[in-house]
């Protein structure tokens, strides 16, 4: 039999001071006061309860695998911000282009339209001026331009394409194709008659029935 203080055989049983205190007020241990103090008889046959203890060690190596496991969580939920970052740059990305593309498809529809009217007045304006009636100041100048080139000879008599064909009650159309082929041959043949961008003929002179 020994004695020991009460700390010592908590440590010795594995238990705490007040499972001891327990024991030994249900009888199940034996305690003796000397010098004001308590102590426990122990049988030493006894069988004893290991002392679980936790090593410096122990706990460093948990502390270690709890800091380890916060690590790799934290990896992963940055991996996972840069993941949605990445896909958020770039849906708008996606987006801006997309913008991007719908102004540019509206405004080149604007220009096609924009040409389109413009074409559209200008073949307006064409057609306005082909059926306008010759200004009498033009007829004018052109008949001051005849009176220019006409040559002293009785055989000659200048007069412009225009008049020329206007006496002979063309249509339009035919008219327009003269005048094309008028240009065809200005320079190559001595019947065409050119002053200021103006086409002449000398119908005494010349016949043009192979041009009519």
């Amino acid at each position: 039999m020994i004695k020991m203080r009460i700390n010592d055989a908590a440590q010795l049983f594995g238990v705490s001071k007040e499972a001891i205190h327990n024991r030994i007020r249900r009888g199940s241990l034996k305690a003796v006061v000397e010098d004001g103090v308590k102590l426990v008889i122990v049988d030493q046959s006894t069988p004893k309860r290991p002392t679980p203890r936790v090593t410096a060690n122990k706990l460093a190596l948990g502390d270690e695998r709890y800091y380890k496991l916060l690590e790799e969580q934290n990896a992963k939920l940055q991996s996972r911000v840069e993941v949605l970052e990445t896909e958020t740059r770039s849906l708008r990305d996606q987006k801006e282009q997309m913008l991007i593309e719908e102004r540019t498809k509206i405004e080149n529809i604007y220009k096609e339209k924009d040409e389109q009217l413009k074409n559209i007045l200008s073949s307006i304006s064409s057609q306005f001026m082909l059926n306008v009636p010759q200004h009498k100041d033009e007829e004018i100048i052109e008949e001051h331009i005849e009176a220019e080139i006409e040559t002293p000879q009785e055989a000659s008599k200048i007069v412009s394409l225009k008049k020329y064909l206007k006496k002979l009650h063309l249509s339009e159309k035919k008219r327009e194709k003269i005048y094309k082929k008028f240009k065809k041959l200005e320079g190559k043949d001595e019947r065409i008659i050119v002053k200021n961008n103006k086409y002449f003929v000398d119908v005494k002179k010349f016949s043009y029935q192979d041009i009519l």
